[in-house]
């Protein structure tokens, strides 16, 4: 009798929703917002900082929305200080602007 050969399963992929556009993607294409123990909130590019966290694409338009509408601090579950916040939207001022095909939703 032949042995049989083990098919390799394919590999998890996590996915992760952005809270600007709603959209479900892997998340090592998103960029995730973390807040620490401390009650901070930061960037995290590594993805393994401590706390809770919640993930954004790096496009303007997915940050005006999150930022705009307060969906990151009902995700993160924390208040927002107007420094972290200041932090954020100068992070978000730096990418390039939104193009006609990153349109999220309208208000």
């Amino acid at each position: 009798m032949a042995a049989v050969k083990a098919v390799p399963r394919p590999r998890h992929v996590p996915q992760r929703t952005c809270l600007g556009c709603r959209s479900t993607e892997a998340k090592r294409g998103l960029t995730r917002v973390v807040r620490t123990p401390e009650g901070r909130v930061e960037l995290d590019p590594t993805g393994k900082k401590n706390g809770r966290g919640a993930y954004v694409h790096e496009s303007r338009a997915c940050w005006d929305a999150a930022l705009r509408k307060d969906r990151l601090a009902r995700a993160l579950k924390v208040t927002v200080s107007p420094d972290d916040m200041l932090m954020l939207r100068t992070h978000a001022g730096g990418l390039p602007p939104a193009d006609e095909s990153e349109r999220t939703e309208t208000e």
